[in-house]
Protein backbone atom coordinates (compact mmCIF):
# COMPACT_ATOMS: atom_id res chain seq x y z
CA UNK A 1 0.00 0.00 0.00
CA UNK A 2 1.09 3.55 -0.25
CA UNK A 3 -0.41 6.58 1.51
CA UNK A 4 -2.13 10.05 -0.53
CA UNK A 5 -1.34 8.77 -4.13
CA UNK A 6 -1.17 5.68 -5.78
CA UNK A 7 -0.90 4.55 -9.75
CA UNK A 8 -4.38 5.01 -9.94
CA UNK A 9 -4.53 8.63 -8.81
CA UNK A 10 -5.53 11.14 -11.62
CA UNK A 11 -3.55 14.29 -11.60
CA UNK A 12 -4.22 17.58 -13.61
CA UNK A 13 -0.66 20.28 -13.80
CA UNK A 14 -1.94 23.88 -12.94
CA UNK A 15 0.67 25.37 -15.07
CA UNK A 16 1.14 22.41 -17.55
CA UNK A 17 2.40 25.15 -20.73
CA UNK A 18 5.29 26.59 -18.68
CA UNK A 19 8.78 25.57 -19.18
CA UNK A 20 9.04 23.70 -15.49
CA UNK A 21 5.53 22.80 -15.37
CA UNK A 22 6.01 21.43 -18.76
CA UNK A 23 9.08 19.42 -17.72
CA UNK A 24 7.92 18.03 -14.77
CA UNK A 25 5.04 16.99 -16.11
CA UNK A 26 6.72 15.07 -18.65
CA UNK A 27 9.09 13.76 -16.38
CA UNK A 28 6.15 12.54 -14.36
CA UNK A 29 4.27 10.79 -17.36
CA UNK A 30 7.77 8.68 -17.76
CA UNK A 31 7.28 7.89 -14.57
CA UNK A 32 4.42 6.55 -15.06
CA UNK A 33 2.08 8.39 -13.39
CA UNK A 34 -1.54 9.28 -15.14
CA UNK A 35 -1.26 12.73 -15.75
CA UNK A 36 -4.94 13.13 -17.83
CA UNK A 37 -5.58 17.35 -17.88
CA UNK A 38 -2.92 20.24 -17.74
CA UNK A 39 -4.59 24.16 -17.24
CA UNK A 40 -3.62 27.17 -18.28
CA UNK A 41 -6.26 29.90 -18.77
CA UNK A 42 -6.63 31.18 -22.01
CA UNK A 43 -4.69 27.98 -23.48
CA UNK A 44 -7.64 25.79 -23.41
CA UNK A 45 -8.00 23.14 -26.62
CA UNK A 46 -4.52 23.05 -26.97
CA UNK A 47 -2.71 19.56 -25.95
CA UNK A 48 0.48 18.59 -24.02
CA UNK A 49 3.22 16.16 -26.07
CA UNK A 50 0.05 15.67 -28.23
CA UNK A 51 -1.69 13.49 -25.34
CA UNK A 52 -2.71 15.51 -22.72
CA UNK A 53 -5.56 18.18 -23.12
CA UNK A 54 -5.02 21.57 -21.86
CA UNK A 55 -8.43 23.41 -20.07
CA UNK A 56 -8.75 27.11 -18.83
CA UNK A 57 -10.00 26.58 -15.73
CA UNK A 58 -9.66 23.26 -12.67
CA UNK A 59 -13.22 22.59 -12.82
CA UNK A 60 -13.13 21.92 -16.43
CA UNK A 61 -10.92 19.37 -16.39
CA UNK A 62 -11.96 17.77 -12.90
CA UNK A 63 -15.41 17.42 -14.60
CA UNK A 64 -13.69 16.06 -18.25
CA UNK A 65 -11.03 13.86 -16.93
CA UNK A 66 -12.27 12.86 -13.40
CA UNK A 67 -8.85 14.37 -11.83
CA UNK A 68 -8.83 14.26 -7.99
CA UNK A 69 -5.34 15.59 -7.26
CA UNK A 70 -3.22 18.73 -8.66
CA UNK A 71 0.20 19.67 -9.06
CA UNK A 72 0.80 23.86 -8.77
CA UNK A 73 3.34 25.18 -11.17
CA UNK A 74 2.10 28.51 -10.83
CA UNK A 75 4.11 31.90 -10.14
CA UNK A 76 3.87 32.85 -6.74
CA UNK A 77 2.14 36.44 -7.51
CA UNK A 78 -1.28 33.76 -8.91
CA UNK A 79 -0.18 30.24 -6.86
CA UNK A 80 -2.80 31.25 -3.81
CA UNK A 81 -5.79 31.57 -6.33
CA UNK A 82 -4.59 28.27 -8.07
CA UNK A 83 -4.42 26.68 -4.49
CA UNK A 84 -8.13 27.78 -3.86
CA UNK A 85 -9.23 27.00 -7.56
CA UNK A 86 -8.54 23.15 -7.01
CA UNK A 87 -9.87 23.72 -3.49
CA UNK A 88 -13.40 24.91 -4.98
CA UNK A 89 -13.36 22.65 -7.69
CA UNK A 90 -13.34 20.00 -4.95
CA UNK A 91 -9.75 18.20 -5.42
CA UNK A 92 -8.82 15.63 -2.97
CA UNK A 93 -5.67 16.74 -2.65
CA UNK A 94 -3.69 19.84 -4.13
CA UNK A 95 0.33 19.70 -4.12
CA UNK A 96 1.63 23.12 -4.12
CA UNK A 97 5.52 23.49 -5.54
CA UNK A 98 5.85 26.99 -6.07
CA UNK A 99 8.33 28.54 -4.02
CA UNK A 100 8.31 32.34 -3.15
CA UNK A 101 4.53 32.52 -2.17
CA UNK A 102 3.95 35.68 0.11
CA UNK A 103 3.18 34.68 3.92
CA UNK A 104 0.23 37.01 3.78
CA UNK A 105 -1.05 35.17 0.55
CA UNK A 106 -1.09 31.52 2.12
CA UNK A 107 -2.88 33.09 5.58
CA UNK A 108 -5.73 34.03 3.51
CA UNK A 109 -5.38 30.53 1.93
CA UNK A 110 -5.45 28.70 4.61
CA UNK A 111 -8.53 30.42 6.23
CA UNK A 112 -10.11 29.97 3.19
CA UNK A 113 -10.18 26.05 3.05
CA UNK A 114 -11.23 25.68 6.59
CA UNK A 115 -13.93 23.06 6.48
CA UNK A 116 -12.69 21.97 2.85
CA UNK A 117 -12.81 18.09 2.32
CA UNK A 118 -9.07 19.07 0.10
CA UNK A 119 -5.65 18.12 1.67
CA UNK A 120 -3.01 20.66 0.60
CA UNK A 121 0.95 19.74 0.51
CA UNK A 122 3.22 22.53 0.37
CA UNK A 123 3.53 24.81 -0.77
CA UNK A 124 7.34 25.18 -1.73
CA UNK A 125 7.33 21.68 -1.52
CA UNK A 126 9.03 18.75 -3.80
CA UNK A 127 6.02 16.85 -3.97
CA UNK A 128 5.37 13.45 -3.06
CA UNK A 129 6.07 10.09 -4.65
CA UNK A 130 5.06 6.85 -4.27
CA UNK A 131 7.54 4.27 -6.14
CA UNK A 132 6.55 1.95 -8.82
CA UNK A 133 7.85 -2.21 -9.56
CA UNK A 134 10.85 -1.99 -11.64
CA UNK A 135 12.42 0.26 -13.91
CA UNK A 136 9.60 1.84 -15.73
CA UNK A 137 8.44 2.41 -12.21
CA UNK A 138 4.64 0.31 -13.33
CA UNK A 139 2.13 1.15 -10.68
CA UNK A 140 4.12 4.44 -9.25
CA UNK A 141 2.92 8.02 -8.86
CA UNK A 142 5.18 10.66 -8.73
CA UNK A 143 4.32 14.28 -8.08
CA UNK A 144 6.13 17.09 -8.16
CA UNK A 145 9.83 17.84 -8.83
CA UNK A 146 11.30 14.51 -7.25
CA UNK A 147 13.74 12.62 -9.19
CA UNK A 148 11.78 9.64 -9.64
CA UNK A 149 14.68 6.98 -10.71
CA UNK A 150 16.20 7.12 -6.83
CA UNK A 151 13.15 5.59 -5.47
CA UNK A 152 12.55 1.67 -5.12
CA UNK A 153 8.91 -0.03 -4.15
CA UNK A 154 9.31 -0.85 -0.20
CA UNK A 155 8.23 -0.15 3.10
CA UNK A 156 10.19 2.62 4.44
CA UNK A 157 7.83 5.85 4.63
CA UNK A 158 9.72 9.28 4.43
CA UNK A 159 8.61 12.96 5.65
CA UNK A 160 10.49 16.17 4.87
CA UNK A 161 10.31 19.74 4.91
CA UNK A 162 13.38 20.08 3.14
CA UNK A 163 13.80 18.75 -0.59
CA UNK A 164 17.28 17.84 -0.96
CA UNK A 165 17.49 16.14 2.46
CA UNK A 166 14.53 13.77 1.02
CA UNK A 167 16.36 13.12 -1.94
CA UNK A 168 19.39 11.46 0.05
CA UNK A 169 17.32 9.80 2.29
CA UNK A 170 15.81 8.37 -0.18
CA UNK A 171 18.84 7.36 -2.09
CA UNK A 172 20.57 5.65 1.13
CA UNK A 173 17.57 3.50 1.69
CA UNK A 174 17.79 2.68 -2.49
CA UNK A 175 21.77 2.28 -2.28
CA UNK A 176 21.17 -0.53 0.44
CA UNK A 177 18.39 -2.37 -1.50
CA UNK A 178 15.68 -0.92 0.88
CA UNK A 179 12.48 0.36 -0.53
CA UNK A 180 9.68 2.98 0.05
CA UNK A 181 6.36 2.53 0.28
CA UNK A 182 5.84 6.80 -0.02
CA UNK A 183 8.10 9.88 -0.02
CA UNK A 184 6.13 13.15 1.29
CA UNK A 185 7.95 16.76 1.25
CA UNK A 186 6.03 18.72 2.99
CA UNK A 187 7.92 21.86 2.46
CA UNK A 188 9.30 24.45 4.45
CA UNK A 189 7.09 27.85 4.28
CA UNK A 190 6.08 28.97 7.61
CA UNK A 191 2.50 28.33 6.48
CA UNK A 192 1.91 25.37 4.95
CA UNK A 193 -0.85 22.98 4.44
CA UNK A 194 0.34 19.42 5.93
CA UNK A 195 2.31 18.89 8.74
CA UNK A 196 4.71 16.09 9.76
CA UNK A 197 2.00 14.62 12.20
CA UNK A 198 -0.45 14.33 9.54
CA UNK A 199 2.12 12.54 7.59
CA UNK A 200 3.01 10.45 10.64
CA UNK A 201 -0.45 9.38 11.45
CA UNK A 202 -1.21 7.90 7.90
CA UNK A 203 2.23 6.18 7.91
CA UNK A 204 1.50 4.35 11.94
CA UNK A 205 -1.99 3.09 9.90
CA UNK A 206 -0.46 1.78 6.52
CA UNK A 207 0.20 -1.61 6.86
CA UNK A 208 2.49 -1.54 4.17
CA UNK A 209 4.83 1.29 5.81
CA UNK A 210 7.29 -0.98 8.61
CA UNK A 211 9.71 2.27 9.58
CA UNK A 212 9.61 5.82 9.33
CA UNK A 213 12.08 8.51 8.45
CA UNK A 214 11.24 12.25 9.50
CA UNK A 215 13.37 14.95 8.44
CA UNK A 216 12.81 18.01 10.07
CA UNK A 217 14.52 21.49 10.23
CA UNK A 218 14.83 24.75 12.92
CA UNK A 219 12.07 26.95 13.19
CA UNK A 220 8.31 26.62 14.28
CA UNK A 221 7.14 23.54 16.35
CA UNK A 222 6.02 21.47 14.09
CA UNK A 223 8.90 18.27 15.24
CA UNK A 224 8.23 18.67 18.85
CA UNK A 225 4.28 18.17 18.17
CA UNK A 226 4.92 15.26 16.06
CA UNK A 227 7.45 13.60 18.55
CA UNK A 228 5.05 14.10 21.28
CA UNK A 229 2.12 11.99 19.28
CA UNK A 230 5.11 9.35 18.31
CA UNK A 231 5.84 8.91 21.91
CA UNK A 232 2.50 8.18 23.02
CA UNK A 233 0.52 6.13 19.49
CA UNK A 234 3.28 5.35 17.16
CA UNK A 235 3.59 1.67 16.68
CA UNK A 236 6.97 1.27 13.83
CA UNK A 237 10.41 2.74 14.32
CA UNK A 238 10.99 6.03 13.67
CA UNK A 239 14.58 7.45 12.49
CA UNK A 240 14.76 11.56 12.58
CA UNK A 241 17.35 14.47 11.52
CA UNK A 242 17.12 18.12 12.50
CA UNK A 243 18.85 20.76 10.06
CA UNK A 244 19.94 23.67 11.30
CA UNK A 245 22.47 23.26 14.06
CA UNK A 246 25.18 25.18 13.20
CA UNK A 247 22.95 27.82 11.76
CA UNK A 248 22.92 31.09 14.21
CA UNK A 249 19.56 32.79 15.92
CA UNK A 250 17.37 35.03 14.10
CA UNK A 251 18.57 34.22 10.59
CA UNK A 252 16.66 32.58 7.79
CA UNK A 253 18.18 29.75 6.66
CA UNK A 254 17.25 28.76 3.03
CA UNK A 255 13.85 28.12 4.23
CA UNK A 256 10.79 31.04 4.79
CA UNK A 257 10.15 29.04 7.80
CA UNK A 258 13.72 27.82 8.80
CA UNK A 259 14.08 31.00 11.37
CA UNK A 260 14.59 30.47 15.17
CA UNK A 261 13.25 33.54 17.58
CA UNK A 262 12.58 33.89 21.35
CA UNK A 263 14.55 31.03 21.81
CA UNK A 264 12.08 28.88 20.23
CA UNK A 265 12.73 26.28 17.03
CA UNK A 266 15.64 25.48 17.42
CA UNK A 267 17.45 22.14 16.67
CA UNK A 268 18.33 21.16 20.09
CA UNK A 269 15.11 21.34 21.46
CA UNK A 270 13.93 19.19 18.49
CA UNK A 271 16.49 16.86 19.13
CA UNK A 272 15.95 16.42 22.30
CA UNK A 273 12.15 15.91 21.69
CA UNK A 274 13.05 13.49 19.49
CA UNK A 275 15.15 11.81 22.32
CA UNK A 276 12.36 11.40 24.90
CA UNK A 277 10.16 10.12 22.11
CA UNK A 278 12.14 7.25 21.17
CA UNK A 279 12.86 8.50 17.81
CA UNK A 280 16.56 7.44 16.82
CA UNK A 281 18.51 10.35 15.99
CA UNK A 282 20.69 10.89 12.86
CA UNK A 283 23.61 13.03 13.84
CA UNK A 284 24.82 13.59 10.46
CA UNK A 285 22.13 13.18 6.48
CA UNK A 286 24.66 10.72 5.94
CA UNK A 287 23.47 8.37 8.53
CA UNK A 288 19.48 8.87 8.52
CA UNK A 289 18.98 5.32 6.60
CA UNK A 290 21.47 3.30 9.02
CA UNK A 291 19.90 4.60 11.78
CA UNK A 292 16.32 3.73 10.65
CA UNK A 293 17.65 0.24 9.51
CA UNK A 294 19.63 -0.54 13.22
CA UNK A 295 16.72 1.02 15.01
CA UNK A 296 14.40 -2.19 13.05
Amino acid sequence: MSILVDSNTKVLVQGITGSFGGRHASLSLDYGSQIVAGVTPGKGGQRFQDKVPVFDTVQQAVEATGATTSAIFVPPPFAADAILEGVDAGLELVICITEGIPVKDMIQVKDAMKGSSTRLIGPNCPGIVTPGEGEDSKGGCRIGIAPGYIHKKGNIGVVSRSGTLTYEAVWQLTSRGVGQSTCVGIGGDPVNGTSHLDVIKMFNDDPETHGIIMIGEIGGSAEEEAAAWIKEHCQKPVAGFIAGTTAPPGRRMGHAGAIVSGGKGTAEAKIEAFREAGIHVAQTPSEMADVLLKAM
